[in-house]
């Protein structure tokens, strides 16, 4: 078990903000309910004093957590489809029903223990021990492209560029309406819904709760008498975004049971969601690239049922 620390300065308009909310904000991978127990723990500390997680952090204070993270193991039987490999940056395909990244210490089976494996030289880069070399990630049963950083300066290239929306990324979708206009822009702020775990759901009045703003764009690319194929855009993905965000339309995604879209039978827990391109226009840090990954088969079959 190893002890990473995170560190930050509050800024001007966080100034005042509880803790706890500092906390899931700052941090990747912590949520408020995480950041309140980590601060009962004691591992949070204002300023190098403990701090309570309702305690509000006034503009410039210093907020260090410590989190206990396990390396991931690596796996080398675990198949792994690169798509790119240059020497600061991969970009790889993840299967459907894989995970992105282990939850749980000694975790198999994901795309993680596979590219330690491979590449051990990821072990230590990233915001967590168990995210290692990931800019972003996909939902489980998301699939597509996936972005790998090798370098911590490749690393802290392409995650400024993906907050700043310079990291190009476009998703193809299958949804089962017809009420969609030719293309649209979804600008609705985000946040947990507190109705159903495990869900986002836009939030109608974002100033007086915890939300992030959130665009996506789509276009309808074909129309059968069942389905509509979208290519989407939404370079500062947050959780969940696209199915949120479509569900919010009345259109969610096909086999997406936790935003109540409708069956896709024979394919399990899966909804038809795939990454399909991932693009960087280059610096002095990371080349330049462009990675294109077609609809995959089952998402092919599904729309020509």
């Amino acid at each position: 078990m190893t002890s990473r620390i995170h560190r930050f300065v509050v800024n001007a308009a966080d100034g005042g903000t509880r803790l706890d909310k500092l906390l899931a904000q700052g941090v990747p991978g912590v949520g408020r309910k995480l950041a309140r127990e980590l601060c009962e723990q004691g591992r949070a500390r204002v300023d190098g004093r403990r701090a309570r997680a309702a305690d509000p952090v006034r503009a410039g204070a210093s907020v260090e957590l410590t989190l206990d993270e396990q390396p991931t193991v690596g796996e080398p039987e675990l198949d792994l489809d690169v798509r790119l490999e240059l020497g600061s940056v991969l970009v790889v395909h993840k299967p459907p029903g894989q995970p992105s990244a282990t939850l749980r210490p000694g975790e198999r089976g994901t795309l993680v223990n596979a590219l330690v494996a491979r590449y051990p030289e990821l072990a230590g880069i990233g915001h967590r021990l168990r995210e290692p070399g990931l800019v972003h990630r996909l939902d489980t049963e998301t699939s597509g492209l996936l972005v790998v950083a090798r370098t911590e300066a490749a690393f802290g290239t392409l995650t400024r560029a993906l907050r700043g929306g310079r990291l190009a990324k476009r998703y193809l979708a299958i949804v089962a309406t017809r009420e969609l206009p030719d293309q649209g822009v979804i600008e609705q702020p985000l946040g947990p819904d507190p109705s159903r775990r495990g869900r986002v759901r836009v939030v109608p009045e974002p100033e007086r709760e915890y939300a992030k703003p959130s665009t996506t764009r789509f276009v309808v690319l074909e129309r059968t008498p069942r389905f509509l194929l979208l290519e989407l855009e939404a370079a500062r993905a947050f959780r969940h975004q696209i199915r949120a965000h479509l569900a919010s339309l009345g259109a969610p995604l096909v086999g997406d049971a936790l935003y109540d879209g409708p069956a896709w039978p024979g394919a399990g827990a899966r909804h038809a969601l795939h990454a399909s391109y991932v693009a960087w226009a280059g610096d002095r840090t990371v080349p330049s690239f462009a990675v294109n990954a077609g609809m995959p088969d089952d998402m092919r079959r599904l729309f020509g049922a």
